[in-house]
């Protein structure tokens, strides 16, 4: 049993052997430990956009460049990190209010709305760099196709004929291999925020349990 089950155990009693804890002493609690929580979901945001730039600069060498210039990609790769860095930094500016929020709250009822906030703006990052991924990988994948079948100059056609079957068959291993991504990607950020989450929904219900008592 943690610190904050303690008190509130010892307040529901309110036995004359054991110190009288008060409302406000219960919440000043969970206000500071969600408070924290917040805190580190706005630090490893940060440090996930400075970590993505360094391996972004990093990769970007001139014989990345020059690869992807010649898949004719290196323009739209540029509007790629752009808008990307945009929104992230977007996201970040969320986080960082979220956590001001939360340190000027004055009330359990506030609090169990700024924690939704919260974990609304997380649960939306995590679905927008999912998408973003799925969006981008599928793109790559078309353009490269496009520009390989473009290029390439042969004299017997026929084994570059795919009928409906093969169409299908390489589509459904794209999309099998782009869902194993995915899903390696949605298990890091599960690692990464869902530790976080999960301790903001328990502050959240012991705050209802709180403010019914």
């Amino acid at each position: 049993m943690d610190g904050l089950e303690l008190l509130k155990k010892n307040w529901k009693k309110q036995e004359a052997t054991l110190p009288k804890v008060s409302y406000d002493e219960i919440y000043k609690m969970i206000w500071k430990r969600s408070s924290s929580i917040v805190k580190w979901i706005f630090i490893i945001s940060i440090f996930e956009f400075v970590i993505g730039v360094l391996l972004n600069v990093g990769l970007a060498d001139k014989e990345y460049w020059n690869s992807l210039e010649q898949l004719d990609l290196k323009e739209v790769t540029i509007w790629i990190y752009g808008i990307n860095y945009l929104i992230t930094l977007f996201f970040v500016f969320r986080f960082y209010m979220n956590y001001r929020r939360i340190n000027a709250t004055s009330s359990a009822k506030k609090l169990m709305r700024d924690i939704i906030r919260t974990r609304k703006t997380v649960k939306s990052y995590i679905l927008y760099v999912l998408i973003s991924l799925a969006i981008v990988t599928l793109a790559y994948v078309y353009i490269i196709i496009y520009h390989h079948i473009q290029d390439t100059q042969v004299t017997d056609n026929t084994p570059y004929v795919f009928d409906a079957l093969d169409w299908l068959k390489f589509t459904g291993i794209t999309v099998i291999a782009i869902g194993i991504f995915l899903a390696v990607i949605w298990f890091f950020y599960q690692l990464l925020y869902g530790i976080l989450l999960r301790r903001l929904k328990k502050n959240y219900t012991q705050l209802e349990n709180l403010d019914c008592d």
